[in-house]
């Protein structure tokens, strides 16, 4: 007997009454009700990882596209393609995963049985089978969650009865589709487990009754995660059958294939059975072992099975429906093929969950892996990039906090240094405007001298003349003045707004310099000179009646000073004992204070005689003719009335404006010393505002500059923070791929490892 035959009889009972409802152990340490469970979760697993694979790439997506937006230079366009055409292959292999289900692919002759082991499976007659039905086309069941079975034929989505199946598929129909057609049968989930755990079944027309194998194995096996080889116990595997699975062996590396001896129940009519058996076994274990190469000694063991669809069928439906099977229809020995048919579907469960896992999610998973470590290089390449933005961005930030401090701390200083030489060059305008204005004074005699209008001593023309004269001496005293100071202050102001803006041009960027010195004003500044004579004089009183120059009033002016003369005349005795300090600044040289004094009694005494009555005029004449004699009195007295005779007629319209001229100058002079300081202020005071007003224009173009730099400043804090956002998404993101990459290994090691 066989090993395959020895290890079912020494399986216990309680094994084999449990059949395929047990609980199992798998390789892998996952304990379920059904091996089939391994690969819905091995589905689950990885769905739920391209799901997170999935939202990582929409928002590493999303990511770039914000990158490139913000116009950093830190995600190359390479880079931006490859991480965009991850969405789209993502999206794909979420849509292949979502339809991937284990698929089993029936193959043998004509009439082997294989539509009977495909319902015995399914628990239920699905496919047609029995005498005489012929499969024609490829049948494929599969689950629906519809509480109704339909099936579907090849380029129509029209649903159709499950009755109909017999007309399309049956080789003797005369509506019968093609050899290489499908047609899909949606059978319920919950009338069979198998289709409830994804399970797709594929029933083929035999394969010794057409040339087309390479087609059937391009169109329907490629994908296939186990093949079942339905072999007839009553005859030996053919060469047909050898040559089908060699082609699918050259497909697909090393194919999972079971073979079924179905019709095993007749060999209780055979006495040697157990050679026969035997004989099966050795051919059929050489094939997979020696031929196909696809399994080894031990594992071959579990690839074959001797067992008959008919009985199981009939076992499973009437313990489906309650009722005991019917002996008759059974032949002795069946509980052991129902035990090896049993076996057989445990094997095929484990190896379909397994081989699916390792066939429908190993390639994905490589390809996630190959995503998800692309991902995180661009992540990391941005990670690193953005760094090294970020620290050029605050070296930048530095220097330009560096260039800020500098500059306002330099505007400090030479705002300093400005305001000492502003302060400086008013007070050399003051001095040389004080200066040159006393100057002007002291020629003011010359000035009036050249001032050449007609002069008539009537009031009202005296007075026009007056007004021309004011405006005539003011236009030339502001006139020389200029021309002394204004060309000197001029050049001075040059230079100094020069010095200040070329200090201040070392201080700003190349490109400011040039708009910098546009800010020093086209020289059209002038020193205004206010005198203002014509109210400086308005108080101005001509004295130009006529005055006898030897006669006694102005004797006493001349030997007293005017206030004293006057005092005398007036007969005011009490200035003779006025103190010395108060005595008119003019008393005429060469007299002391005591000679003075006596000369004022007696012209006082003098005065007071004659003034007083003729006779005392009278006795003085009397006393000076009896003195002197009255021939020096007469000769003198001639003499004297000559010299009033002579300046009575010289005293001409030339001698009353020579008069007025120099009572003018006496006067202008004395009122224009009272406003040379002020002058001098005044000028130097326009000359600080315009230095003041040059400078603030100056400065201001700094202030524009620093007010650049703070701006400047600003724009790099919000790169620089959009950078560091940038890093800080980029480290995430690279984390994310890391822990992708760690959930597919574990998916790895969970289920495609123990598969192997």
């Amino acid at each position: 007997m066989s090993g395959v035959l020895n290890r079912q009889l020494t399986m216990d009972d309680s094994q084999r009454g449990q059949g395929d409802a047990g609980g199992r152990q798998l390789g892998n340490g996952h304990s379920q009700g059904s091996a089939l469970q391994f690969f819905g979760q091995a589905k689950k697993r990885i769905n739920d990882i391209f799901k997170e694979i999935g939202e990582y790439i929409v928002e590493t997506d999303k990511f770039v596209d914000d990158v490139v937006l913000s116009g950093q230079d830190i995600i190359s366009q390479e880079c931006c393609r490859v991480v965009k055409g991850f969405s789209q292959r993502v999206n794909g292999i979420m849509e292949i995963l979502a339809r991937d289900r284990m698929k089993v692919a029936f193959f043998g002759r004509t009439s082997n049985g294989k539509s009977t082991v495909i319902n015995a499976m399914l628990r239920d007659k699905i496919m047609p089978s029995g005498i005489g039905h012929t499969t024609h086309c490829f049948i494929q069941v599969e689950g629906t969650d519809s509480s109704e079975g339909f099936l579907l034929t090849e380029g129509s989505d029209q649903p159709q009865s499950i009755g109909s199946i017999k007309q399309l598929a049956h080789n003797l129909s005369s509506v019968k589709l093609e050899e290489n057609s499908l047609v899909r049968i949606l059978w319920p989930k919950s009338k069979c487990r198998l289709l409830k755990e994804d399970v797709v079944f594929v029933d083929s027309p035999g394969i010794d009754v057409t040339q087309e194998l390479d087609s059937w194995i391009d169109k329907y096996c490629l994908d296939a995660d186990v093949f079942v080889l339905v072999g007839n116990a009553e005859s030996t595997l053919m060469q047909t059958e050898k040559n089908f699975f060699h082609k699918v062996s050259e497909r697909l590396s090393k194919p999972n294939i079971f073979i079924l001896q179905n019709r095993w129940d007749v060999s209780v009519l055979e006495e040697d059975a157990d050679d026969v058996r035997k004989q099966h076994s050795d051919r059929n274990l050489q094939f997979l072992i020696d031929e196909l190469k696809v399994v080894d000694k031990k594992e071959a063991e579990d690839r074959l099975y001797f067992i008959s669809a008919r009985e199981a069928l009939v076992s499973r439906l009437h313990e489906d429906k309650g009722t005991p099977t019917p002996t008759g229809s059974l032949q002795e020995g069946f509980h052991m093929r129902m035990f090896e048919f049993a076996n057989f579907e445990r094997k095929f469960e484990e190896c379909i969950s397994k081989s699916a896992v390792q066939t429908k999610f190993e390639q994905h998973t490589a390809r996630g892996k190959n995503i998800t470590s692309e991902v995180r290089g661009v992540m990391e390449n941005t990670y690193i990039r953005s760094l090294e933005l970020t620290e050029e961005q605050l070296s930048v930030r530095r220097g330009k906090n560096d260039e800020l401090d500098y500059l306002g701390k330099q505007l400090k200083l030479l705002t300093q240094e400005v305001k000492d030489k502003i302060r400086s060059m008013v007070e050399d305008v003051e001095r040389k405007v004080a200066s040159a204005l006393n100057d002007e004074i002291r020629r003011l005699s010359l000035l009036v001298e050249d001032f050449d209008r007609p002069f008539h001593p009537d009031n009202l023309l005296l007075n026009v003349y007056k007004k021309e004269l004011h405006v005539y001496v003011e236009q030339c005293l502001c006139q020389n003045l200029g021309g002394r100071c204004t060309g000197n202050i001029t050049k001075k102001l040059d230079c100094a707004e020069f010095f200040m803006a070329e200090r201040l041009s070392a201080l700003l960027p190349n490109e400011t310099r040039q708009h910098l010195f546009n800010q020093i004003p086209k020289r059209d500044f002038e020193i205004a000179y206010r005198l203002d004579c014509r109210n400086l004089c308005a108080e101005f009183r001509e004295d130009i009646e006529f005055r006898f120059s030897f006669g006694p009033a102005a004797l006493m002016q001349k030997l007293m000073g005017s206030k004293s003369a006057r005092s005398a005349l007036l007969g005011a005795t009490s200035s003779i004992s006025q103190p010395p300090a108060n005595r008119a600044a003019g008393d005429a040289p060469g007299f002391t204070e005591h000679d003075n004094e006596v000369l004022a009694s007696i012209l006082s005494t003098f005065a007071s005689l004659t003034s007083r009555s003729s006779l005392g005029t009278v006795a003085v004449a009397g006393v000076l003719a009896k003195a002197a004699g009255w021939r020096v009195i007469a000769v003198t007295g001639a003499l004297y009335g000559l010299l009033y005779l002579y300046e009575r007629l010289t005293w001409t319209t030339k001698a009353k404006e020579r008069a007025f001229k120099q009572q003018y100058v006496e006067y202008a002079s004395s009122k224009l010393r009272l406003i040379v300081d002020l002058t001098s202020s005044n000028c130097s005071h326009q000359v600080q505002q315009e230095l003041s007003s040059t400078f603030a224009r100056l400065c201001h173009q700094a202030d524009i500059s620093k007010n650049q730099l703070k701006e400047e400043i600003k724009m790099l804090d919000l790169v620089i923070e959009k950078l560091k956002e940038t890093t800080n998404k980029a480290k995430t993101l690279r984390n994310k791929a890391d822990w992708l990459d760690t959930e597919l290994n574990s998916f790895t090691s969970s289920y495609l490892t123990d598969s192997t």
